[in-house]
């Protein structure tokens, strides 16, 4: 297949950003004019191996043709009704949701942050409606070092500053203990206002923070026996990234509440679903929470097949494979500049040592002049996420291409 290259160059695409877009952003300098599988081509053509996935969107590779099939099939049948009319899709799709993860019910909309929001209120509505908590009394917990978005109640919850500070005032009610902390968790927990515990199974910007084994399945035993509803943040850590479909697998934890997106559509548009049983969903009843393009058919369809690819690959287990295959890799890198080398599955990340005056920013620029994009986070990480259709070759490659790149720093 022949592809065209754009009529721009790299830098005159990213003048243009700067020139006309907000600054929100600081990308790695590099202009992506097309991907396929793990492999993303700048506009000049050079080819690069894809080490972000889209913050773990594109799981399932990047225009998977399957998934890119169905939402050719549906964008020429129907897009958007909006939910004031039924359409021949969602009831499919919540139905494929509801029996692959085993809850009663499914909310969809679009963001992984939206997503959170949902699961906040339904956790409130529960805690007002089901546990009897007195009227805007109802509290929820995050753990230290959250991430889950930037909208005014995701900075609320954070403890980091570039996410929070300017912006207040903030959402009250959010209450914060340290991550993989049992003893502080049942302290909190004798608050009996307390509706959630909302929680990332591994810490995904954070740094890939992995909690001590066991931490999950306790946590959840501590919410039950207090009556507060568990939920899990699986937005980033959730289909097969970890190698298992939930992080929380690895523990047979089963959430009060779970939370997907990103590679719920697999990189194609913005899916996300909330999963609960009746109990906590049908205490929102209509008018109460809702989107325009939560649960369109386009989304639905896609988001079926997106499914379909991850259980037909076997992702999840070619995942933690692969994952510890990188692990081992890495392990055998000579320098001291990696002090740290953390993940699961292929969820993963090295803790870079500034030595030199280069530090995670700059292994980040060699690593692109090498062929393989990825990018710091928390100034020191860098977290190495590729799509999980990554062959064994490939991965081999790639860790050349990191172990070259820093021991020749």
């Amino acid at each position: 297949m022949r592809f065209e290259q754009p009529l721009i160059s790299s830098q005159q695409a990213i003048e243009l950003e700067e020139k006309y877009g907000a600054h929100n952003y600081h990308p790695i300098p590099v202009v992506i004019s097309r991907g396929e599988g793990v492999y993303l081509w700048d506009v000049e053509g050079q080819r690069y191996y894809d080490f972000l996935a889209a913050y773990s969107a594109v799981n399932q590779g990047h225009c998977h043709p399957r998934i890119v099939q169905a939402m050719m099939d549906q964008a020429s049948r129907l897009t958007l009704t909006s939910r004031a009319f039924h359409n021949d899709v969602l009831g499919e799709y919540e139905a494929f949701m509801t029996q692959l993860f085993g809850y009663d019910k499914l909310l969809p909309m679009n963001t992984g942050v939206e997503g959170g929001e949902t699961a906040i209120k339904l956790a409130r509505r529960w805690a007002y409606a089901v546990k009897g908590t007195a009227k805007n009394k109802a509290k929820i917990l995050f753990a230290e070092g959250n991430f889950w978005g930037r909208t005014l109640s995701a900075i609320s919850s954070s403890t980091d500053p570039s996410s929070y500070e300017g912006f207040g005032p903030y959402m009250p009610g959010f209450e914060r203990i340290p991550y993989n902390d049992l003893v502080a968790l049942e302290k909190a927990l004798e608050d009996p206002d307390l509706a959630a515990f909302m929680v990332e199974p591994i810490q995904g910007e954070a740094g890939v923070i992995v909690p001590d084994e066991g931490y999950l399945k306790k946590a959840a035993a501590l919410c039950k026996s207090k009556r507060v509803l568990f939920i899990a943040d699986e937005v980033q850590t959730g289909i097969a990234r970890t190698g298992k479909m939930l992080a929380c697998d690895h523990e047979a934890v089963r959430p009060d509440i779970l939370i997907l997106g990103k590679a719920l559509s697999g990189g194609l548009l913005p899916v996300s679903a909330v999963l609960a049983d009746d109990e906590i969903m049908l205490t929102i009843k209509p008018g109460e929470h809702g989107s325009t393009y939560g649960g369109n058919p386009l989304a639905c369809k896609v988001a079926m097949a997106a499914m379909q690819v991850v259980i037909d690959e076997n992702l999840a287990e070619h995942s933690a494979r692969m994952g510890t295959l990188l692990r081992a890799e890495l392990g055998n890198i000579k320098s001291d500049r990696i002090t740290a080398i953390r993940g699961k599955g292929l969820l993963n990340a090295i803790v870079i040592k500034e030595k030199d005056g280069i530090d995670a920013w700059d292994v980040c620029l060699k690593l692109k002049d090498n062929g393989l994009l990825a990018k710091p986070t928390h100034g020191d990480i860098i977290r190495f996420a590729p799509p999980l259709v990554i062959t064994e070759d490939q991965l081999m490659e790639c860790s050349a291409i990191i172990r070259r790149t820093i021991e020749g720093l």
